[in-house]
């Protein structure tokens, strides 16, 4: 372990003689100087953890003005630096002076050996922790970089994702909830980190949860943390995720998976920002900005008793809801373009490219899975590919299910059609169930399928 080094400051030659002598075996580097002005360029040559100061220089003044003088100036630019001031002079008035000024510690002369040693000791070690604490912290800042780090991006230019964005510039500024919505593969989670992005927590940490993957036997300790010896498995002390968003965000994804006795622990920690490690009494404080995420319906889910309609409110203050790829249009194609030099690029195929068909076939598909679907078959009909072209052939897309039919560009009549024939078709050779499932007598269905020719 390193001991530090000081540096001592004293117009008398036989005082620096002596402390050299002292505290040179003791420590890595002991350096004398008489001229106080050549503080500041000594401690720009080397790394000192003390500073061993008097409190007077010029012969007859015992006011002790210039080392507090001097101490200012030591402070002003090496503010984590320990300064002991030594004198001959005890003046308990002059002693508080130098300590709200900055000072460690006070020494009188004549010092007693020992003492002045664990007085010094005591110092060096503690410019040695805020030194310590100084690159933690700056550790800790660049970790959080690395971890907020932009790897995805929101891509394209559509109307509808333009509204979300709008929405999302409004609101990311506030501490307000925020409720993200949308199906599957549509990137809640990036707009989520958008929100982060964008707010005033952006240096502080996004802490992402997915409440689908979290079990009900974890949930506490994942999201409150807990103590050693909370329970079995506990060994140590750990934060749960609540903490680590401290002065950050939090985004709880796939929240309509929480379970219904589960909410109301969760609920109780919005309201009081606080939370309680399993097998701790002490309330822990947090500061978080909350954001959630979901594809279920939470309102229907409220209807049917299995989401708490009091915790809705709370998460919900701002709704966004993020648009499933068929609606954006021509982002389709933009997204197709950036997974396609993504992949060529991992693949190894720099040139390869879409031709019209294939890029025609991309649009009139509906994309079920949004994003995450487009993103996966751009991936394999690269891997597949045996040339630099990819046709229309090389994207094996699920077919559209009848019940996923685009309903805005249908008539009304043509509609109902469609209504009739998937009832008929889920009900074969059942007229009744039919009729039942869609609301009308068994007589209105045989003249609507007279009607239509069905």
């Amino acid at each position: 372990m390193p001991k530090g080094n000081i540096l001592i400051v004293d117009d008398n030659k036989s005082v620096l003689s002596a402390l050299d002598i002292l505290l040179s075996p003791e420590f890595d580097q002991v350096t004398c100087i008489s001229n106080p002005n050549l503080i500041l360029n000594e401690l720009s040559k080397s790394s000192y953890q003390l500073v061993l100061l008097d409190m007077n220089f010029k012969a007859g003044v015992n006011t002790g003005n210039e080392g507090i003088f001097w101490l200012q100036q030591i402070k002003e630019k090496y503010n984590d630096l320990s300064v002991v001031l030594i004198t001959a002079y005890g003046d308990v008035e002059l002693a508080v002076k130098a300590l709200k000024a900055g000072a460690t510690d006070f020494i009188l002369k004549p010092w007693e050996n020992a003492k002045l040693i664990a007085t010094i000791r005591s110092a060096i070690q503690l410019s040695m922790s805020r030194e310590e604490v100084k690159h933690l912290r700056q550790k800790e800042k660049e970790l959080k970089k690395v971890i907020n780090r932009e790897e995805k991006f929101i891509i394209g230019s559509s109307p509808e994702l333009m509204q979300v964005l709008k929405i999302v510039r409004k609101v990311a500024k506030t501490d307000t909830n925020i409720l993200i919505t949308g199906e599957n593969g549509t990137g809640k989670e990036l707009i989520a980190r958008e929100i982060h992005r964008l707010s005033s927590r952006h240096n502080e940490m996004l802490v992402n949860v997915d409440m689908g993957a979290v079990t009900e036997s974890l949930f506490e300790s994942e999201l409150f943390g807990h103590v050693k010896g909370a329970f079995t498995d506990a060994k140590e002390n750990r934060a749960g995720k609540f903490e680590l968003a401290h002065k950050g965000s939090l985004f709880l994804d796939e929240i309509g998976n929480l379970s219904f006795h589960l909410q109301a622990k969760l609920l109780a920690v919005l309201q009081n920002r606080e939370i309680t490690r399993i097998g701790s009494n002490q309330q822990i404080p947090v500061n978080i900005r909350l954001i959630c995420a979901t594809n279920k319906n939470l309102e229907e889910l409220v209807e049917k008793g299995l989401f708490r309609e009091d915790l809705l409110y709370r998460i919900n203050t701002i709704h966004v809801e993020v648009p499933p790829l068929r609606e954006r249009g021509d982002d389709i194609l933009v997204l197709a373009e950036f997974f396609l030099k993504k992949y060529a690029y991992k693949y190894d195929k720099p040139a390869i490219k879409l031709n019209n068909q294939a890029q025609q076939k991309l649009l009139k598909y509906q994309w079920p899975g949004n994003i995450r679907e487009l993103e996966h078959s751009i991936e394999k009909a690269v891997i597949l590919s045996e040339n630099n072209v990819l046709k229309a052939d090389d994207f094996f897309l699920k077919p559209v299910s009848s019940s996923r039919i685009d309903t805005e560009s249908l008539k009304l009549e043509e509609m109902e059609k469609n209504l009739i024939s998937i009832a008929l078709s889920k009900n074969p050779g059942n007229i009744s169930a039919a009729a039942e499932q869609l609301g009308i007598t068994r007589q209105t269905l045989y003249n609507k399928m007279k009607k239509f020719g069905i």
